[in-house]
């Protein structure tokens, strides 16, 4: 099992990562456990096939789920879902000083850890989560969010968890697709600071797609590594470090939008061609070699997932898409930051690209490929 710590100023917490965790649950979680009823927010899917597992791990220190299931999507991070859900902690009598456990991916954890935010000014809760995607990026750092009619995750709060389980046996049961979503996310901590852990990647990628337990390990280990060293620096997105998480996410979003935040593109897909085209944007204005800008195509293509945008059949332009960055979280007096990159392992946020340009490059992908 790898631990690794989230330094955060006056406080901290742990990301434990390994096999077998649910089974051990009630052990880890134990100090954070002060009642017999235990409030488990679960995806359904997640419970389906984990909650007999966290049943029987509770029973055994004496604890009893009390469970709140959740529709598997984005569209249960909306108003409707938050009100429903606190107002159930409201009538199972959570307290200031309980802590709720969020099982499934970053819907359930996103959705539960504001609800947790909000409620009496915010309680305890902790991070159980059972896809890739969430074990390297949304379980860690504490950003918690709902959607709205304007956008993705724009209605939040800044709430860290108390624990984080990272059970690699809970990726067994991933769709082979929802996998690689996944693992987007593991390239871009490769892309945005070390360099090593890329080529890491280009070699062992897909031994972590199969599942292999060691190389699985090692890249979700040194995806939280990265992402914890980078929220003690910048917990709540001020200084700029911690924005070099967005890469890709910006150009990302801009699909999810066009494509209706569905199943039709998983937020990993986005993100993947979004740091493709984020690489080829850099490369466009001098930035980054073109070589580096293939690599990272090839990578992405070898995971199989999306490297153009002619894969997601959209009709719209390059303008349509821009639009939807106008929306982005980053927006600040009108301009809106990029994340691009200088070399592999070497991202920047720049904050001199116009909107008209990124329009103008788009159309020229959206015709190209």
């Amino acid at each position: 099992m790898a631990v690794i710590a989230v330094e955060l100023a006056g406080r901290s917490y742990e990301v434990r990562v390994g096999h077998g965790l649910l089974r051990d649950l009630a052990d880890h979680a134990a100090p954070f456990l002060r009642k017999e009823i235990v409030p488990v927010v679960a995806d359904r899917n997640a419970r389906r096939h984990w909650g007999a597992t966290v049943e029987a791990s509770l029973a055994s220190a004496g604890k009893l789920a009390r469970w709140y299931d959740v529709e598997p999507g984005e569209g249960s991070k909306s108003w409707r879902e938050l009100e429903r859900l606190t107002d159930w902690m409201l009538a199972e009598g959570v307290e200031r000083g309980d802590h709720v456990v969020a099982l499934g991916g970053g819907v359930v954890g996103d959705l539960t850890g504001f609800a947790c935010a909000i409620l009496k000014r915010g309680c305890g809760f902790i991070q159980v989560p059972t896809t890739l995607l969430a074990q390297v990026d949304s379980s860690v750092g504490g950003k918690t969010a709902i959607n709205s009619a304007a956008g993705k995750n724009l209605v939040g709060a800044f709430h860290q968890p108390a624990l984080v389980l990272a059970d690699l046996a809970a990726l067994d049961t991933l769709r082979d697709r929802e996998m690689r979503a996944g693992y987007a996310e593991v390239l871009k901590y490769g892309l945005l600071g070390d360099a090593d852990f890329f080529a890491w990647l280009e070699e062992n990628g897909a031994a972590v797609l199969a599942r292999d337990p060691a190389a699985l390990e090692h890249a979700v280990a040194t995806s939280i590594a990265t992402k914890a060293r980078i929220v003690a620096e910048d917990e709540r997105e001020t200084t700029g470090a911690r924005a070099l998480l967005n890469l890709g996410h910006t150009f990302g979003h801009a699909f999810e939008a066009e494509t209706g935040f569905s199943d039709r593109l998983l937020h990993g897909e986005a993100v993947a061609l979004g740091m493709v085209l984020a690489a080829r944007y850099s490369a466009r204005r001098g930035l980054l070699a073109e070589e580096a800008s293939q690599r990272l195509t090839r990578a992405v293509d070898a995971a199989g997932l999306p490297a153009e945008i002619s894969a997601l059949n959209l009709s719209c332009s390059g303008r349509d898409l821009a639009d939807h960055m106008l929306h982005d979280k980053k927006m600040d007096a009108g301009t809106l930051p990029f994340l691009l990159l200088r070399s592999i392992g070497a991202a920047f946020l720049a904050k001199d690209v116009a909107l008209d340009d990124v329009a103008q490059f788009l159309d020229g992908e959206l015709q190209a490929h």
